[in-house]
Protein backbone atom coordinates (compact mmCIF):
# COMPACT_ATOMS: atom_id res chain seq x y z
CA UNK A 1 0.00 0.00 0.00
CA UNK A 2 1.63 3.63 -0.80
CA UNK A 3 2.90 4.84 2.07
CA UNK A 4 3.52 2.09 4.01
CA UNK A 5 7.00 0.80 4.12
CA UNK A 6 7.94 -2.20 2.30
CA UNK A 7 10.19 -5.31 3.34
CA UNK A 8 11.91 -5.52 0.10
CA UNK A 9 12.87 -1.62 -0.22
CA UNK A 10 16.22 -0.26 0.27
CA UNK A 11 15.32 3.34 0.72
CA UNK A 12 12.63 1.82 3.41
CA UNK A 13 15.31 0.15 5.69
CA UNK A 14 17.56 3.59 5.40
CA UNK A 15 14.47 4.83 7.10
CA UNK A 16 14.08 2.87 9.31
CA UNK A 17 18.19 2.38 10.22
CA UNK A 18 18.17 -1.11 9.36
CA UNK A 19 20.78 -0.49 6.22
CA UNK A 20 23.65 2.51 7.56
CA UNK A 21 23.80 5.85 4.76
CA UNK A 22 25.32 8.54 5.04
CA UNK A 23 22.56 11.07 6.11
CA UNK A 24 23.03 15.14 5.75
CA UNK A 25 19.74 16.42 6.99
CA UNK A 26 16.65 14.61 8.65
CA UNK A 27 12.91 15.97 8.60
CA UNK A 28 9.81 14.95 10.03
CA UNK A 29 8.98 13.66 6.55
CA UNK A 30 12.39 13.06 4.93
CA UNK A 31 15.40 11.95 4.80
CA UNK A 32 18.70 12.71 2.91
CA UNK A 33 22.18 10.67 2.47
CA UNK A 34 24.89 10.47 -0.17
CA UNK A 35 24.77 8.55 -3.06
CA UNK A 36 27.29 5.66 -2.56
CA UNK A 37 27.48 5.81 -6.36
CA UNK A 38 28.25 9.40 -6.70
CA UNK A 39 28.27 11.08 -10.28
CA UNK A 40 29.02 14.30 -9.28
CA UNK A 41 30.92 15.90 -6.01
CA UNK A 42 27.85 16.57 -3.76
CA UNK A 43 25.39 13.70 -5.21
CA UNK A 44 22.62 13.16 -2.45
CA UNK A 45 19.65 11.49 -2.72
CA UNK A 46 16.69 13.12 -0.97
CA UNK A 47 13.76 10.36 0.01
CA UNK A 48 10.49 10.60 1.59
CA UNK A 49 10.06 8.51 4.52
CA UNK A 50 6.49 7.22 3.37
CA UNK A 51 6.78 4.34 0.87
CA UNK A 52 5.64 6.03 -2.60
CA UNK A 53 6.84 3.91 -6.08
CA UNK A 54 8.43 7.28 -8.14
CA UNK A 55 8.30 10.58 -8.06
CA UNK A 56 4.63 10.58 -10.02
CA UNK A 57 2.46 8.26 -7.61
CA UNK A 58 4.16 10.25 -4.73
CA UNK A 59 3.16 13.64 -6.22
CA UNK A 60 -0.23 12.33 -7.18
CA UNK A 61 -1.07 10.48 -3.61
CA UNK A 62 0.81 13.07 -0.94
CA UNK A 63 1.12 16.01 -2.99
CA UNK A 64 2.22 18.06 0.04
CA UNK A 65 4.83 15.56 0.77
CA UNK A 66 6.49 15.92 -2.40
CA UNK A 67 6.65 19.40 -1.96
CA UNK A 68 8.50 18.50 1.25
CA UNK A 69 11.08 16.82 -0.61
CA UNK A 70 11.49 19.49 -3.28
CA UNK A 71 11.71 21.85 -0.16
CA UNK A 72 14.53 19.44 1.39
CA UNK A 73 16.22 19.91 -2.00
CA UNK A 74 16.95 23.22 -1.31
CA UNK A 75 17.99 23.38 1.98
CA UNK A 76 21.07 20.35 0.62
CA UNK A 77 22.19 22.68 -1.92
CA UNK A 78 22.12 25.59 0.52
CA UNK A 79 24.20 23.25 3.20
CA UNK A 80 26.62 22.16 0.29
CA UNK A 81 27.13 26.00 -0.63
CA UNK A 82 26.21 24.90 -4.20
CA UNK A 83 25.28 28.17 -6.74
CA UNK A 84 23.85 25.88 -8.88
CA UNK A 85 23.03 22.36 -9.26
CA UNK A 86 20.34 19.69 -10.76
CA UNK A 87 17.28 18.27 -9.60
CA UNK A 88 16.54 14.35 -10.74
CA UNK A 89 13.81 12.57 -10.37
CA UNK A 90 14.18 9.36 -12.62
CA UNK A 91 10.46 7.51 -12.98
CA UNK A 92 10.61 4.19 -14.24
CA UNK A 93 13.46 1.46 -15.62
CA UNK A 94 13.94 3.61 -18.75
CA UNK A 95 14.87 7.11 -16.77
CA UNK A 96 17.24 4.71 -15.56
CA UNK A 97 14.88 4.47 -11.55
CA UNK A 98 17.05 1.35 -10.14
CA UNK A 99 15.17 1.43 -6.47
CA UNK A 100 11.18 1.52 -6.62
CA UNK A 101 10.98 4.38 -3.92
CA UNK A 102 10.31 7.86 -5.12
CA UNK A 103 13.92 10.05 -4.75
CA UNK A 104 15.46 13.42 -5.71
CA UNK A 105 19.20 13.54 -7.02
CA UNK A 106 20.77 16.25 -5.79
CA UNK A 107 23.97 16.92 -8.12
CA UNK A 108 26.46 19.89 -8.02
CA UNK A 109 29.73 21.14 -7.52
CA UNK A 110 30.64 20.66 -11.38
CA UNK A 111 29.22 21.95 -14.99
CA UNK A 112 26.67 19.53 -15.65
CA UNK A 113 25.56 19.15 -19.76
CA UNK A 114 22.54 19.46 -21.27
CA UNK A 115 21.63 17.10 -22.48
CA UNK A 116 21.99 14.75 -19.39
CA UNK A 117 23.11 11.24 -20.59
Amino acid sequence: MAGEPQDDCLFCKIVAGSIPATIVRETGTTVAFRDINPQAPTHVLVIPKAHHRDAAALAAAAPELAADVLRETQAVADEEKLESYRIVFNTGSGAGQTVWHAHAHVLGGRGLQWPPG
